[in-house]
């Protein structure tokens, strides 16, 4: 599976890097053809275990093995797992979304939290901002001097609301 869909994604940059904008249908039905047919090679491999008969029925569904797991989650996502093949603008990881929580979770980490509920939401706008310059490629120092009296501003108007609720 994993080199499918590595398969799939070198395939998608290089049709990026040619100008193109789609997969062409007959490459995109042959992708998702493999994928499934990967998926059943799975199950096969996987089968669901056989009902234990007891006199006392537990509730809730019958366990199953992590591998198991894993296929009915890609086949019930099968189409964001395979998002990025069909708009060539969608990444084809979320490393970028978890690089931008990671600070976030740091900060919990270290310092146990945040005091208040406004610090917290005073800290993500700094990061949502921060992160914002450099996705857009400007340099966050010039950034942070340019536009510091605004960002002193919002950040004094809410400990001004936060002093008087």
């Amino acid at each position: 599976m994993s080199l499918l869909l590595v398969t799939i994604y070198h395939w998608v940059e290089s049709l990026k890097a040619e100008g193109k904008s789609a997969l062409p249908p007959a490459e995109l039905a042959a992708f998702e053809a493999r994928y499934q047919a990967i998926l059943n090679e799975g199950f096969a491999a996987n089968p669901l275990p056989e009902p234990v008969k007891t006199r006392v029925r537990k509730r809730g569904r019958p366990k199953r093995s992590p591998p198991r797991n894993l296929l009915e989650r890609l086949q019930k996502h099968q189409g964001s797992v395979l998002s990025f093949m069909q708009d060539f603008s969608l990444p084809f990881d979320n490393n970028q979304a978890e690089r931008d929580l990671r600070m976030m979770k740091l900060k919990q980490k270290i310092s146990g939290g945040f005091r208040s509920e406004d610090g917290a939401r005073q800290f993500c706008r700094i990061r949502g901002y921060l992160a914002t310059v450099r996705k857009q490629g400007l340099n966050v120092l010039d950034a942070l001097l340019t536009y510091l009296p605004a960002i002193l501003n919002l950040l004094c108007l809410s400990l001004s609301s936060y002093k008087e609720g």
